[in-house]
């Protein structure tokens, strides 16, 4: 009997299809309540409250920041707010153990929840199959250059690359490519000082905060022509693999 006859191919593609159709809708939707007003302005009360906790502070801070982005909350508010209550030298350093580790355990959630059902989706895609194995062999190169990028979605990143053959050395390695922006928005941080301002758009930029922005966008443009060269020639390896 072929397999596209049996009930449970039927059962399991469909199964199958029905999750990566679950995906697809509930991240987009989890996104856009993660950037209501309301929630930028929990985000900096949390701030206030850690300025008042002392030695705490960035235990307090780095737990946070982690958790947000486990559930996708996006993190430039905690960036920023990083840079007021720390400053520029021990803001950037609490921010990027924070960001790191965040990411860290959002791959590796991605990857023991995730994983599995990946690759029994590949199994009957063999050119899938071989662009998973070329990424993992450039893995730290992608990684590196999709975190040098700020225009990447960070924390849907994290779990993307949880379900490629990315090893988590190579993973945790390539997240040097944020030390970058994160000094950037941690400086900008710094710059406006207070927390009840941090994220708000304000007509009364520092002239430093102007050439912030302009820095960020530059590394930004040619980080994304790299990742984009990088992953084109990636894609042309594999399928001539699965060819």
């Amino acid at each position: 009997m072929p397999p596209e006859q049996n009930p449970n191919y039927s059962h399991n593609k469909f199964k199958q299809k029905f999750w990566f159709l679950s995906i697809a809708l509930f991240i987009p939707l989890l996104i856009l309540a993660t950037k209501s007003p309301y929630l930028q302005q929990l985000l900096r009360t949390a701030l206030v409250q850690i300025q008042d906790l002392g030695w705490w502070g960035p235990v307090a801070f780095i737990a946070t920041y982690n958790l947000a982005t486990i559930l996708f909350i996006p993190g430039s508010v905690l960036t920023l707010g990083g840079g007021a209550l720390f400053g520029l030298w021990w803001g950037s350093i609490y921010v990027f153990v924070a960001s790191t580790l965040g990411a860290t355990f959002a791959f590796l959630i991605g990857r023991y929840l995730s994983r599995d059902r990946v690759l029994r989706y590949m199994e009957s895609h063999p050119k899938f199959q071989a662009l998973d194995r070329a990424i993992s062999q450039e893995g730290l190169k992608i990684v590196f250059l999709t975190r040098l990028c700020p225009l990447f979605p960070f924390n849907l990143l994290n779990y993307a690359l949880g379900i490629t053959q990315v090893s988590l050395q190579d993973y945790i390695l390539g997240s040097f490519g944020m030390i970058p922006g994160t000094i950037l928005y941690v400086y900008s941080g710094s710059l406006v000082g207070d927390l009840a301002a941090v994220g708000a758009e304000t007509g009364s930029a520092h002239p430093q905060d102007f050439a912030v922005k302009w820095s960020i966008n530059i590394i930004s443009f040619i980080a994304t022509v790299a990742v984009t060269v990088c992953i084109t020639r990636i894609a042309r390896q594999a399928l001539n693999e699965s060819v």
